[in-house]
């Protein structure tokens, strides 16, 4: 079964061939720990999961290598840590952030079912390398020193801008350029800046006097170099990183080590909108993680599983009725595989072939369904198998029950209105309007009731 995965900097999809099969190695940006993480945080968690997953299936558990760096120095970590302790010392304030974000950021991850990477390393242990990189770049040519502030040379790399497919204008007009006085041109980027008072800091490279602190950038190829090497199989991210972030990677590691390539595939995951509105704080849709699992119960295989309905490279609308129909499907899941042992399973080669048509989760899902019609329908086997390949795409169906959480996020049901729809369902089938009957029948299951059709009429019981 081949793999194949789309590769953003070639715009295509192809066959995956790892640099050394006894070794694949995949680097995934993690969070910025300043803040807790949003649903949007969670989709790359849970997208590069599953490829972890996958990755270990087909090439053994042992020769697959998951790097998902936490960055715990930055500009946006230093204003939190002075707005919410500013009777701390600076860096003390900055240590409090980082440690109580990073482990909501770990809760969150097992909750959703996501496996631990293999190394998980911190951007403040790898100043040295970052040191080292800058280094080389200003002896290539690649990077200058000006104000106290070391700066990548855009102009030195031909083909700059290729990952993103900008032209020079577009990024000069880009929002997340930062314009400076002691830029040689708008483009160029920060490798290293001096630190205010009071700021983290380390002894800066290039003979600069003044103590600073790296720039984002600089920090994931230092850390993907040490643990992956000058050239790796996969790097991952949101399609929001695309640019500036990874196409600066991209440009520091390629002329620090005159590689052709940073990486082979450059794999992006699709924005996410609630309920059909951009997240954001001031629209008062801005939901966390934490409040998904805490505040409004949700399993994280809920969570999980809604987030799979979606091909990971589109857009994904986070509505609350798609939650309950997640929560409905695992409920359905659930019952059909209450006596199944996941010993006698095995993962279903649907799943595993729509997997590697570049991690066509939707498809999978839709195969999911299958094995449960055959559950359903008291063949063992397919039950084991569901349970099986559920287990292998990180989707809990044990614990919780999903039929009373759902209840009660709903709240009791209106009787009254499941009588009238059942009655106009009625109808519908008299008139042999199935499409209406069964958009009817559809819109109950969403409300969590079962129908049973007899001689004698119809009944409705609560899914169990």
């Amino acid at each position: 079964m081949e793999l194949k995965l789309y590769d953003t900097l070639t715009r295509e999809k192809r066959v995956f061939t790892p640099l050394d099969p006894d070794r694949v190695r995949m680097y995934v940006c993690g969070p910025t720990v300043y803040d807790f993480a949003h649903i949007g945080n969670a989709r790359p968690l849970i997208v590069f999961d599953v490829l972890f997953r996958l990755l270990r299936h087909v090439y053994g558990r042992d020769h697959v290598v998951y790097i998902r760096n936490i960055t715990d120095v930055d500009d946006k970590i230093i204003a939190r840590a002075a707005e919410e302790y500013p009777n701390l010392p600076l860096n003390e304030a900055i240590r409090v952030v980082t440690e109580k974000t990073e482990q909501q950021f770990h809760a969150d991850a097992d909750a959703l079912g996501c496996l631990p990477p293999n190394v998980e390393p911190r951007a403040t242990e790898y100043i040295e390398p970052m040191r080292e990189l800058i280094e080389r770049l200003l002896a290539s040519g690649h990077a200058y020193v000006a104000e106290e502030h070391v700066l990548f040379r855009v102009a030195s790399m031909p083909d700059y801008g290729k990952l993103s497919k900008r032209s020079l204008d577009e990024m000069i007009a880009g929002a997340r350029v930062e314009v400076a006085p002691y830029k040689r041109e708008p483009t160029d980027f920060v490798l290293w800046k001096p630190s205010k008072p009071g700021e983290p800091a380390w002894p800066s490279p290039a003979g600069i006097a003044t103590p600073g602190r790296p720039g984002w950038h600089i920090e994931c190829s230092a850390m993907s170099w040490k643990h992956l090497g000058e050239t790796f199989d996969i790097h991952g991210g949101g399609i929001d990183l695309v640019f500036p972030h990874h196409e600066n990677e991209i440009a520091q590691s390629r002329c620090a080590f005159h590689t052709p390539l940073m990486a082979n595939v450059w794999m992006h995951n699709g924005f996410l909108q609630v309920e059909g509105e951009k997240m954001a704080k001031s629209l008062g849709n801005f939901i966390t993680i934490r409040e998904l699992l805490g505040k409004w119960k949700w399993p994280g295989a809920v969570v999980r599983f809604q987030m799979l309905t979606a091909h990971y490279r589109q857009p994904i609308d986070w509505t609350k009725s798609g939650t309950e129909q997640a929560a409905i499907a695992l409920d359905t899941f659930h019952r059909f595989t209450i006596t199944a042992d996941p010993k006698h399973g095995k993962i279903s080669s649907d799943v595993l072939s729509a997997l590697c048509d570049d991690l066509n989760t939707p498809q999978a899902i839709t195969e999911l369904h299958k094995l449960a019609d055959e559950a359903r329908k008291g063949r063992y086997q397919a039950a084991c198998d569901l349970y099986a390949t559920c287990d292998f795409l990180g989707i809990e169906l044990s614990g919780a029950s999903f039929q009373d959480i759902l209840k009660r996020q709903r709240g009791d049901v209106d009787e009254t209105q499941i009588a009238a729809l059942i009655n106009a369902r009625n109808i519908a089938r008299e008139a042999k309007n199935f499409k209406e009957a069964d958009r009817i029948r559809n819109e109950l299951v969403a409300m969590g009731i079962v129908l049973k059709d007899s001689k004698e009429g119809t009944t409705w019981e609560h899914a169990r």
